[in-house]
């Protein structure tokens, strides 16, 4: 049996949901640099600068689904499934415009506050993720985003406002999310650009080392200013396979699996992995480290580990010869035991008890799970009705595993938030025809629609889940 404080709930983040760009005060931030279309994968992979591109584009984060508008309404239907948690990020430069003000912006505090306050009044959980792949403008286009070590004390300052302005209110915290992706997709992940001749590992390597800092800095924050409230960090998770029991391939999965955690050892462990300082040094990769940067790694670490779960990967020593896939960005071998969604992604239910025993074993760190779901094209019929038997079945496997894993490994979760709520903007496609929420919105993939709301046959489900703490999943 789950405890009965476990948090089930939903997940979504600012830029993906709450539209309304520029209003109240807010600056522009780097998703809203990103297009719909063909030039997104190149602006997203720092390979291309977000102005390089034809006027006229559409920008799918500028309206998103203007949550910004309709939160009480869409907190409302939360609340009607049930749900003891909301997973949201905040934007920076809803908070900051540029990131390089004096003083915060009280509109988008108070926007935040009034979400967080909504919350509470339906015993809603608030779970607050300080930077969901978000940062203002300003601070690329002068710092060049993470590259610089001054942005590092500007988070600061900025997460420092949230904890005073959100003290008591607030219990758990999640500092970056994904912060792994930065080294999939630098633009889209942390608003890295690489410019002409510029080495890509010192820059990639050298931004994750400011990322980790904020990172720290931030859990030092917060224990001075609300210590009652936790703070984690976050990575995309999702153990990597072996292809075969060739030695080659054994050692290729664990130097992925390596490279996937290296984040997290950092944030939870408090130090370097001894592997990557050895590659820092062995292929001259240059990172700034300044005296202090590493006992204050040491001695600020996260209180739970969350993670988003979609899929394990395969790894090969050599590709030549095998299908290849890029499920949620990670390249790797199509598992052939395996079924894909629409959109590639390995859908792999026991793998997610896998991932958990590997994190637990890791780390010994409380789990939050904070994305699972299923991206799929849903249809909403003339008597305004949505059937997604595909989303309740990947959901319904995947929560048996958690249930399984909680109870039979003995292994602590905080919680479980479902991605997303409502259908909104997908942040890998830009597409709001790859739907993942409970609460389908009429849009299409260029913003077209009314921007209802109907409820999906899930979220008849989802409401049942919860009222049973996991038990009934049919």
């Amino acid at each position: 049996m789950l405890k009965q404080d476990f948090l089930w709930g939903v997940a979504s983040a600012a830029n993906q949901i709450e539209g309304a760009y520029l209003e109240d005060g807010k600056g522009v931030s780097s998703v809203d640099l990103i297009p719909h279309g063909k030039f997104r994968p190149e602006i997203m992979e720092g390979i291309r600068h977000y102005s390089d591109v034809p006027e006229g584009l559409f920008y799918p984060s500028h309206e998103a689904v203007d949550f910004y508008h309709h939160f009480k309404d869409d907190v409302k239907l939360f609340a009607e499934m049930g749900i003891k948690a909301y997973r949201f990020s905040i934007a920076w430069s809803r908070i900051y415009s540029t990131g390089l003000e004096e003083e915060p912006n009280e509109k988008g505090l108070a926007f935040y506050e009034a979400l967080i306050d909504e919350l509470l009044s339906y015993n809603i959980e608030p779970v607050v993720t300080i930077n969901h792949f978000d940062v203002p403008k300003a601070l690329i286009d002068q710092y060049g985003s993470w590259k610089s070590r001054e942005v590092v004390y500007l988070f600061e300052k900025y997460a420092e406002t949230l904890f005073r302005r959100f003290k008591g209110k607030v219990k758990y915290w999640i500092s970056f999310n994904e912060i792994n992706m930065l080294l999939h997709l630098p633009f889209m992940g942390a608003g890295i650009y690489f410019k002409e001749n510029e080495n890509k590992d010192d820059v990639l390597f050298t931004a994750a080392h400011h990322e980790l800092l904020a990172s720290a800095l931030a859990t030092k924050k917060l224990r001075e200013i609300d210590p009652e409230a936790q703070i984690g960090c976050m990575i995309a998770a999702g153990d990597y396979y072996p292809y075969s029991c060739d030695p080659k391939d054994i050692r290729q999965a664990q130097i992925d699996n390596q490279t996937n955690f290296l984040f997290t050892d950092v944030q939870a462990l408090g130090h370097y992995p001894r592997w990557a300082l050895k590659k820092f040094e062995r292929e001259n990769i240059r990172v700034e480290m300044k005296p202090g940067d590493l006992e204050l790694l040491e001695e600020y670490t996260v209180d739970f580990i969350s993670f988003s779960y979609y899929s394990t990967r395969v790894s090969k020593y050599d590709l030549d010869g095998v299908e290849v896939t890029q499920g949620n960005v990670f390249v790797g071998v199509v598992n052939p035991y395996l079924e894909e969604t629409e959109w590639g992604w390995a859908i792999d239910p026991l793998g997610f008890r896998t991932t958990m025993n590997t994190l637990w074993e890791r780390y010994h760190k409380p789990l939050f799970v904070v994305e699972n779901g299923l991206g799929a094209v849903d249809t909403l019929e003339e008597d305004d009705t949505i059937s997604d038997p595909y989303r309740i079945d990947y959901l319904s496997k995947h929560i048996k595993v958690l249930v399984d894993t909680v109870n039979e490994d003995d292994i602590p979760v905080i919680g479980y938030t479902t991605w997303g709520c409502i259908d909104f903007v997908s942040a890998s496609t830009g597409q709001m025809s790859k739907r993942y929420g409970f609460i389908y919105v009429d849009q299409d993939d260029q913003g077209n629609g009314t921007l209802e709301r109907y409820k999906k046959d899930s979220f008849d489900w989802y409401k049942k889940v919860i009222e049973s703490n996991g038990e009934n999943l049919s």
